[in-house]
């Protein structure tokens, strides 16, 4: 069985403690391997972040994280209307280089990248975006969506529709 849990929100820095916990307590009622989770909490903070401050750029707007299983594998995906743009596409960072001669930012993209197993984007039909993060072999035997409070949370079982 395939659910999925997902949360529409203001992108603001105010909210990630709110897409944090959404994110903490899906993974574990879909029966993620606790030990997994703060480094799953780290790769959506992370890309959320870059969603508000460059995405945008700090002009407001909505970011939908999706939290889904599929087969042994947690996928999370964000979408965003801000202008598109390709995170996967950005090289990793030169870790060999003195701290002052490193450019500034990219370190969260490697950071994701580090954590999660696989990274891929696409542009929405909206002309958004949409960033899936896929972290394998992390899957116990839970299988239910938690339940959330709050008018912008759906959840959806993708096999009988929404709930």
């Amino acid at each position: 069985m395939n659910t999925c849990s997902s949360l529409r929100i203001a992108a603001e820095l105010k909210n990630l403690a709110e897409i944090r916990r959404f994110v903490e307590e899906t993974a574990s009622a879909l029966g993620v391997d606790p030990a997994v989770i703060p480094g799953l909490l780290l790769a959506v903070d992370e890309a959320v972040s870059n969603i508000i401050a460059h995405g945008y750029q700090g002009r407001g707007g909505i970011v939908e994280i999706e939290v889904s299983r599929e087969e042994d594998a947690l996928v999370i995906r964000l979408c965003d209307e801000a202008p598109p743009f390709d995170p996967t596409n950005l090289p990793p960072p030169d870790l060999t280089l003195p701290l002052d001669q490193r450019p500034i930012g990219g370190l969260g993209i490697h950071l994701i990248r580090q954590v999660m197993d696989e990274m891929t984007y696409c542009v929405t039909p909206q002309g958004g975006n949409e960033l899936t993060l896929v972290k394998r072999g992390v899957l116990g035997q839970g299988t239910k969506a938690p339940s959330h409070r709050g008018t912008e949370l759906h959840t959806n079982n993708k096999q009988g529709g929404k709930t």
